[in-house]
């Protein structure tokens, strides 16, 4: 299966995500934020990046932008949920390099399983 970073600042959605992707075979590392995770983006080379967008640090705009000038050819799957301005944030993170965009909370957990193997095929 591929090789996964998940970038969440959030504790308990960065865990729920490690694990169902993990329990679908896929290779999972986590970074706690932005900054973290463009650091481990840059040691290892990753098959899709999926990024919350407001994180402390580094906010998910600031590394798709970022992602995108190491390597164009990243898969990025942008992640928003709990603010009011969500779907906005979701809108601008897919014209500035997000392939895709969810809203959190996920209406099902095969509703990010679909979208990476949507984008990995």
């Amino acid at each position: 299966m591929a090789k996964l970073l998940v970038i969440d600042d959030d504790e308990n959605m960065r865990g729920f995500l490690s694990d169902i992707l993990s329990m679908a075979g896929h290779t999972v590392s986590t970074a706690v934020d932005g900054q973290e995770g463009l650091a481990k983006f840059l040691l290892t080379k990753y098959d899709l990046v999926v990024t919350d967008i407001v994180m402390p640090n580094k906010e998910g705009i600031e590394v798709i932008r970022d992602l995108r000038h190491h390597n164009p050819e990243i898969k990025i799957i942008a992640i928003s949920g709990g603010l009011n301005s969500s779907d906005f944030y979701l809108e601008i993170a897919q014209k500035l390099g997000a392939d895709l965009s969810i809203k959190k909370p996920f209406s099902h957990n095969s509703e990010l399983l679909e979208a990476i193997n949507k984008l990995l095929n």
